[in-house]
């Protein structure tokens, strides 16, 4: 085989002509010559077939003239895009009336990763089975993007998502319309988006974790599944509880509503079967905190491959076993076979270390492992906690506060007591009031120490490992909650209510794959605001000039995704070939 070049060169990295014989053919290639890092190498930009296919193709005009031709042109659009850009402007003349020329481009990102977990063909499928004309891709894309971006009502997402560079295709009345639908594909939807997750990678489904946290309405009366519960915030308003399980990786996996009284020990159980059907899974690990670690879902999770790991409350132990778990005597270190005395043990050595103890026991015809850990750094923090909250109980003592009402177990008003009487016995006019030592020093008893409960036979270490990591469940309520401000919810129909959760899981989904693709070098703010700060300013005509600071994260972005948008200004063409990028 023999290889021809045919240069029509207009520059010293012009693209041209190669010509790739063979004993029976001739292949047309377009090559360009790249230098990366000093380095010289060739690269095929585009293969044009062979010669015999664009004679035919060409209706006999020669395919190498008209090769030729085509790269010229090429060359040239190539030429236009890295041409000077000369702008006017004059301060004599006022800008048009309702012309926007600021646009947000940190929604290209995001949609890449949309793109890639396949939600588009997701909102196809569901409009080929609903039958609906408007744009469901459009919407769903918009209020996931403006629930990270720019959190609001839907009304409000409506009106900011025309910031976007990827502009909606919608009307108001679309939206709603297509929340009732979304309701109703909830479990499609959720299990769609995890097969297409595994595309990406694999999903680390070896742990689950699983948590309920509640939602409130700024409403005063109970209806559907906005009820009376047990509230997070402690507030005075009906909820909605919501059940999340979450990967070993911190990204979402699945997640239910249900009304706001709901038990939530009895949440657990509905989600796992359906996420062990909807997406093949069985031999797993749920982690869970003591709230939902009933005995029915120890057992539950104790047959067919499947195992726990659950917090245990070291105060709700039988007497022997307490006994046996705050005994400061044999304990052991990880890498070490001698047994500790915790309380000989010299603080500044082994600060950060974590001491562990176990046994099997037998509760309720379940035979499980306890392990306790002692770490004097957690010791000392949840003393430090307390030393704040005895200053707060202090505080309102002196001042004679009178609205001391019932506490939860975290509040201050538990370290003040409460006296109704005399020394006598007889009932006193006012109440008294003071610090409740016997409550501290009863709490002091436990500080450090932390247990928990698991059918698993692994390496104590490995178990506590997984056991720590709970937090960032937590961290993805968190994120719902304050950044992409998923409460206070105003909608009031129980379908759009649902649809509402479904957009924030989806939008926290995606926000962790944008996480991980970072390799999780920026906190959830830093990624938030910096997305927020990606603007351009419009020039008609011309293309879109950057109006942010280009730093390490913008940076770190552009690396990730495969694009650049960070040039003096990104013209048309180019903005038009980063769009094409992010939908791929």
């Amino acid at each position: 085989m023999s290889d021809i070049l045919v240069v029509e060169d207009s520059g010293e990295n012009a693209m041209r002509l190669k010509i790739s014989r063979s004993k029976n053919s001739a292949s047309l290639y377009v090559m360009k010559s790249t230098y990366i890092n000093k380095i010289h190498s060739t690269k095929i930009v585009e293969k044009l077939g062979t010669y015999a296919e664009l004679k035919e193709k060409l209706n006999g005009q020669d395919p190498i003239e008209w090769a030729n031709e085509y790269i010229q042109e090429l060359n040239r659009k190539e030429k236009e895009e890295q041409r000077e850009i000369k702008l006017k402007f004059s301060p004599a003349k006022q800008i048009a009336k309702g012309d926007q020329r600021a646009f947000n481009g940190g929604c290209l990102f995001l949609q890449k990763i949309y793109c890639e977990l396949g939600i588009p063909k997701i909102c196809s499928d569901i409009s080929q089975q609903h039958k609906f004309s408007f744009n469901l891709d459009s919407i769903l894309s918009c209020l996931i993007f403006g629930r990270v971006i720019y959190p609001s009502s839907k009304l409000a997402t409506c009106q900011l998502s025309k910031n976007f560079l990827l502009q909606p295709d919608f009307e108001l009345q679309h939206v709603y319309r297509a929340l009732e639908i979304m309701t109703k594909e909830t479990d499609f939807i959720q299990s769609a988006v995890y097969k297409n997750s595994l595309k990406q990678g694999k999903r680390n489904t070896s742990i689950f974790y699983y948590d309920c946290t509640n939602y409130f309405f700024e409403i005063e009366e109970e209806d559907g599944v906005r009820q009376y519960g047990i509230s997070k915030e402690h507030r005075p308003n009906p909820i909605v509880q919501m059940g999340l399980f979450m990967d070993g990786d911190g990204i979402p996996l699945a997640f239910n509503i249900n009304p706001g009284n709901t038990n939530e020990q009895i949440t657990l159980q509905p989600l796992e079967q359906r996420i062990i059907s909807d997406f093949q899974l069985s031999k797993i690990v749920v982690c869970t905190d003591a709230g939902l670690a009933s005995v029915d879902n120890r057992k539950f999770n104790n047959v067919n491959g499947r195992a726990f790991i659950t917090t245990q409350s070291i105060k709700k132990l039988k007497k022997f076993l307490k006994e046996w778990a705050l005994d400061s005597k044999d304990w052991m270190l990880q890498g070490s076979k001698k047994n500790y005395d915790i309380s000989e043990i010299d603080e500044e050595i082994y600060r950060e270390k974590i001491f562990y103890k176990e046994r099997w026991i037998n509760e309720d015809n379940l035979e499980q492992r306890l392990i306790v850990t002692f770490s004097i750094k957690y010791r000392d923090y949840q003393r430090q906690i307390r030393e704040r909250q005895i200053d707060r109980a202090d505080k309102a003592v002196k001042s004679g506060a009178a609205k001391l009402k019932k506490c939860n177990a975290n509040d201050y008003k538990r370290l003040i007591k409460k006296t109704h009487c005399t020394e006598n016995g007889e009932i006193a006019e006012k109440q008294s009031l003071c610090i409740d030592k016997e409550v501290i020093e009863n709490e002091m008893r436990y500080d450090g120490f932390y247990a928990s409960c698991t059918n698993l036979v692994d390496d104590v270490n490995e178990i506590i490992e997984t056991n720590k990591k709970r937090w960032e469940i937590e961290e993805c309520f968190r994120i719902m909650k304050t950044e992409f401000k998923a409460r206070p919810v105003y909608l009031s129909r129980e379908d759009r209510i649902k649809a509402h959760f479904l957009t924030c899981y989806l939008s926290l989904i995606v926000f962790r794959f944008l996480e991980k693709r970072l390799e999780k070098k920026y906190t959830c703010t830093e990624i938030i605001q910096g997305l927020r700060n990606m603007n351009f300013y419009e020039v008609k005509g011309e293309g879109y000039v950057p109006t942010y600071t280009r730093n390490d994260f913008t940076d770190d972005m552009h690396s990730a995704f495969g694009f650049r948008t960070d040039y003096q200004i990104m013209t048309n063409r180019q903005l038009k070939k980063i769009i094409k990028m992010s939908k791929t």
